[in-house]
């Protein structure tokens, strides 16, 4: 199934996962869509930048020929009330619009903080994001180093740090939860890695295929 699609986000909820991690862009016209890539050429049968884009065009364009792309009004009303949502700010000027999205949902009550985390590459968009919000909670993205992920944190206030599976290790999660941060790690597939993740105490798993963290053969660390 087609990932950040509204499909895929149903078959998520249907498993029970915790959190469903989205990534977001702001197209010409100002609306916020969820697609992972910065163009769309990939995924769609549109071609290029989707900040370049308007509303119109990327409402007409199909994922794999068959589903649309959402916009992230759509995926907020279809996941309240369900699970949590970790939004990576994958594309630029997205902080603003979606902090003043996420106090709307909150101030319409049906929404609170901790239901939601904001993630990103662009250490400027999570500056801003601080800037807009002291509240809302900010996981640190990082595939190159836990210590300098572990420094921006304390920097913005954050409340997690997101590695890559290719930089963790038990010694720098123990080090993040010294630190107050929690650990949520990525994209962690294989079943020797969801284990070893469970091992190293890891507070989540971000995984393409979240049915296999339930395994029962999976245990954890006691």
């Amino acid at each position: 199934m087609a990932e950040n699609t509204l499909e895929s986000i149903s078959k998520a909820l249907e498993i029970g996962v915790d959190l469903i991690e989205i990534d977001v862009h702001k197209c010409a016209s100002g609306e916020l869509w969820i697609l992972h890539d910065f163009t769309l050429d990939r995924t769609t049968n549109g071609s290029g930048e989707i900040a370049k884009r308007s509303a119109e065009e990327i409402a007409s364009l199909k994922v794999e020929g068959r589903y649309k792309i959402p916009l992230l009004t759509e995926v907020l009303d279809l996941i309240e009330g369900r699970c949590d949502i970790n939004i990576e700010l994958k594309g630029l000027n997205t902080a603003g619009p979606v902090c003043r999205l996420i106090a709307k949902k909150i101030k319409a009550g049906k929404w609170t903080y901790s239901n939601f985390i904001i993630s990103s590459f662009q250490k400027n968009e999570l500056f801003k994001v601080r800037q807009y919000d002291e509240q809302v909670p900010i996981g640190i993205l990082s595939k190159a180093s836990v210590p300098e992920a572990i420094e921006l944190a304390k920097k913005l206030h954050a409340s997690a740090i997101h590695p890559s599976l290719g930089i963790i290790t038990r010694d720098n999660v123990k080090r993040c939860h010294e630190e107050n941060l929690k650990v949520n790690v990525w994209t962690v597939n294989e079943y020797n890695d969801i284990q070893r993740m469970l091992e190293f105490g890891v507070d989540g798993i971000i995984s393409d295929f979240p049915d296999r963290l339930n395994q029962p053969f999976l245990k954890l660390n006691p």
